[in-house]
């Protein structure tokens, strides 16, 4: 089972849940009559401040608050005859005139270990750690590691 997640939409910042390495910050959910909930401590399932982004979702679109009316309504806005308007998700608490929040793809949890909230330099190529070795992929040692880095 994995975790929903999405990215703020005033910082940009991945929402993290409370379970991951990263700590959890304040970020406030916001509909399109102006109700709030505020989420300090995200579990990471969609709850903020005690509100189901789902049922919103669903609510908002003319719904009656299912949960899973608002999952397929967030996956698959297409089926639904009418354009989707969504909740907002921001650390100062606009709302973004039902713009789709964007989805996180670490789902709040998963971040690779080189992730920076502040600095991402995905394009950066690094130079390899062995410098201009060569090296025979069938080359073991005795751990039964292969390469290079079985013999550091």
């Amino acid at each position: 089972m994995g975790f929903f997640s999405w990215k703020t939409q005033d910082t940009d910042r991945s929402i993290c849940n409370q379970f991951s390495d990263r700590k959890p910050f304040p970020v406030i959910m916001t509909d399109n009559k102006g109700n709030q909930w505020s989420e300090d401590n995200y579990e990471g399932y969609g709850i903020f401040g005690g509100k189901d982004y789902y049922e919103l979702l669903d609510e908002m679109n003319g719904g009656t608050g299912d949960r899973k009316a608002g999952i397929d309504r967030e996956f698959t806005p297409r089926k639904f005859p009418n354009p989707t308007i969504y909740p907002s998700l921001s650390e100062c608490g606009k709302y973004y005139n039902g713009e789709q929040p964007e989805s996180c793809e670490d789902q709040g949890y998963f971040y690779d270990d080189d992730d920076d909230d502040e600095s991402e330099d995905e394009d950066k190529l690094e130079d390899p750690p062995f410098g201009d070795i060569l090296w025979d992929k069938n080359d073991t040692d005795p751990a039964g590691g292969h390469g290079p880095s079985s013999h550091i």
